[in-house]
This record gives structure tokens, C-alpha cells and sequence, in this order.
């Protein structure tokens, strides 16, 4: 009888792997039903990232290009966000008030603004200051590093990248 190959265990670490696929040396692919974003560096070659993801119906899907990056963003959740979860987002209701980038920031370390078409779609590549959400989809539909390895992503990816979440 075969024995079933053993799943690997996730591992978050970023790390080169193999990709199946040809892709252009520069994109980001993300799968989320893996928990993986891939930085392509070479021929079939990645290097991989974990990530936490969207919960379900509120997940990014297709391509955006990264038009925008800073370190230590600001933050102000939609008024979709707020309207789904008022008390999870009560010092946003009924003002302007957007929280300042830093360690208790939700965006966390950095964050790469993903657009279609010239118009932002409100998804992000960002850090989190809740390090233990890597590997699950808990967000809102952003993508999350943790703070270290979104700060490293950050320096590989210049604006114009691509980005496709499949």
C-alpha cells in the first residue's frame, strides 16, 4: 500500500522555492487558500512569504499594480469596515480621525497601496501588529506580513509592481 505524502507544515519564514509556472521575474502572485505571497526572482524561482488573508467574501481577487508605498502608515478603516463592525471601529464613527503609522498601528510597519486602473482599491500589502493572524484569514481583505518580513518585501518591490491574487 502507498503511504500519502505528509502535508508540509506551513512555515511563514520567507524562504527560495520553486514555482511551477513561469512568471515574470518582478511580480507578486499571492495564494491565499495556502497562506503564501511569492516575490518571483528568477526563472520559476520565489521567494515565499506567509500571509494572513481577507475572510471569506471580503477577499481581494485579480490583479492591481502597487502605485504607492510608505513606512509606518497612517490608517483609517473604509466606512464599509466601520458600517460592518461599528464597535470594533467606534473611534473612527461619526469623524475624520485617522490613526497615526506606528506600533499600534493595524497597517503596521509598511504598507504597498494596491490601484486597477489609476484607482485605489482600498486592498493593501501591509505589516500587522497582530504577528499570530499569519496563516489565516482574519483581515478585512488585505494582505499581512508580519512587520519584519513586510519591511523586506518592501525593499525588494518597486512602485509599478504587479500583483495577482489567485
Amino acid at each position: 500500500m502507498l503511504e500519502a505524502a505528509e502535508p508540509k507544515p506551513f512555515d511563514p519564514t520567507p524562504q527560495i522555492v520553486k514555482i511551477k509556472k513561469q512568471e515574470d521575474i518582478g511580480q507578486i502572485l499571492v495564494v491565499p487558500r495556502s497562506f503564501y505571497l511569492y516575490f518571483v526572482v528568477k526563472p520559476r524561482r520565489a521567494i515565499r512569504y506567509g500571509v494572513g488573508v481577507g475572510k471569506a467574501g471580503l477577499e481581494f481577487t485579480g490583479s492591481a499594480i502597487i502605485e504607492r508605498k510608505r513606512e509606518w502608515p497612517s490608517w483609517r478603516p473604509t466606512p464599509e469596515m466601520i458600517k460592518r463592525d461599528p464597535r470594533a471601529y467606534s473611534k473612527f464613527v461619526d469623524n475624520e480621525y485617522i490613526q497615526p503609522g506606528g506600533p499600534e498601528n493595524p497597517l503596521g510597519a509598511r504598507a504597498l497601496y494596491l490601484y486597477q486602473n489609476g484607482v485605489d482599491t482600498y486592498f493593501r500589502i501591509h505589516g500587522t501588529n497582530r504577528p499570530e493572524t499569519i496563516g489565516s484569514a482574519v483581515s478585512n481583505g488585505c494582505i499581512r506580513l508580519s512587520n519584519a518580513h513586510v519591511a523586506d518585501l518592501y525593499e525588494r518591490v518597486p512602485v509599478g509592481t504587479t500583483v495577482t491574487v489567485i
